[in-house]
């Protein structure tokens, strides 16, 4: 099946840039904005998802523009905030009228069939911003010797020494830039809060975690990176959040740039071809009672299924996310964090009753749990002292 160059030069421009050893250089960024999203639970948890999107924002800014984000009111944060607004409201991926029906675009918002053409030209100026405020600031910060080491100026300063013919063009930094933003900040945003969502359900995998925890991190630090091998359940939570409630359930549709030929069936040039990730995580000949989450399901017999890891939430084959080294970083610090030392529970509502929340979900690119209410405290006093002390 063939690819569009373009498409495959923006992915080579990030895998080298997201390569599993780069990631290690990017793990002090991961370990500082942790640090800052524990106290802004311990805080304020009932703005819960704000601060699960600032950590995922923050460090996806940092890594790929030099940005560093210290308050809420940072421009970046609002980028985030409307081009998540954006995707999430757009319609499912090549299922919309407008992706059978080309010509929709060009209609009145009136005509039937055109309401996401309607809404993809009126938020085009919040993709357009993402795309073109990021290359403003990092020229004008390498024109001046201020620019901060970070994906965009190592290609803006690759592009200045190759010269007006280099194979890399100022619009292939653009998209390439864009999309690591788009693609990593929401994503990583929506599993954390399906995280948050489980652990409030099923607050008995918490209990788990922490006496993991506990026995090799201790009671005198945060989890680090170092100890990922040694926490087997956390990985466990971890794995069951990415298949539970996959983030893209229906994958990232792709076209077929020419006719092809896959088990006797013909693929016509110009499909659209999606991978039903959900479908794949429901798989009850690969995970048992698939709609519940446990994350026992991955150890090995007899203490669990020995099931495999889900292999959609980052895509498939040369396709699959060039980003997902450093996702999976990402939501494992966080996570490995939140266990230490929070604890997650359901809220109580005027009469001092639980509240349970609905397992329901968005749709558009990027599925996000329907906002829910979940009670956040630390552990213990220790706990609390530890978040207190971290340096960010």
């Amino acid at each position: 099946m063939g690819f569009k160059p373009f498409e495959k030069r923006h992915r080579r421009m990030i895998q080298q840039y997201l390569a599993p050893h780069k990631c290690i250089e990017y793990q002090p960024i991961q370990t500082r904005e942790m640090r800052v999203l524990l106290r802004n639970l311990l805080a304020n948890g009932d703005t819960r998802d704000d601060h699960i999107r600032r950590f995922s924002t923050a460090i996806i800014i940092r890594i790929a523009f030099g940005h560093q984000i210290t308050s809420d009111d940072d421009p970046y944060v609002k980028f985030a905030e409307r081009v998540g607004y954006a995707i999430s409201n757009c319609g499912t991926p090549g299922n919309t009228p407008v992706d059978f029906l080309p010509f929709l675009q060009y209609l009145p918002s009136w005509f039937p069939g055109t309401h996401y053409a309607f809404l993809a030209r009126r938020f085009r100026v919040f993709i357009d911003a993402l795309h073109n405020f990021p290359v403003e600031q990092v020229s004008s910060q390498l024109a001046k010797g201020q620019a901060k080491p970070s994906f965009l100026a190592t290609c803006l300063d690759s592009l200045d020494h190759d010269g007006p013919d280099s194979a890399i063009e100022i619009e292939d930094i653009k998209a390439a830039a864009g999309g690591m933003y788009s693609a990593g900040v929401d994503t990583s945003w929506a599993t954390l809060s399906i995280f948050f969502l489980a652990m409030t359900l099923y607050p008995e995998y918490q209990a788990r975690a922490r006496k993991e925890i506990d026995m090799i991190v201790g009671p005198n630090r945060l989890p680090a990176f170092e100890d990922r091998p040694l926490l087997p359940y956390v990985e466990c939570i971890l794995q069951e959040t990415l298949r539970w409630n996959p983030t893209t359930p229906l994958g990232v549709p792709h076209l077929s740039v020419q006719d092809d030929v896959y088990n006797d069936m013909l693929i016509p040039k110009g499909s659209i071809m999606i991978a039903n990730t959900r479908a794949m995580t429901l798989d009850e000949t690969l995970y048992s009672d698939p709609v519940k989450f446990n994350p026992a399901r991955f150890l090995p017999k007899p203490e669990g299924n020995d099931e495999p890891h889900p292999i959609g939430p980052f895509g498939f084959g040369r396709t699959i996310c060039p980003g997902r080294h450093l996702a999976s970083a990402s939501l494992w610090i966080a996570m490995a964090s939140v266990l230490a030392t929070l604890d997650i529970s359901k809220a109580l509502d005027a009469d001092e009753k639980e509240i349970t929340p609905t397992v329901a979900f968005t749709s558009g690119i990027t599925s996000h749990p329907y906002p829910f209410r979940c009670a956040i405290r630390p552990r213990n006093d220790a706990s609390r002292d530890l978040i207190d002390q971290s340096d960010t």
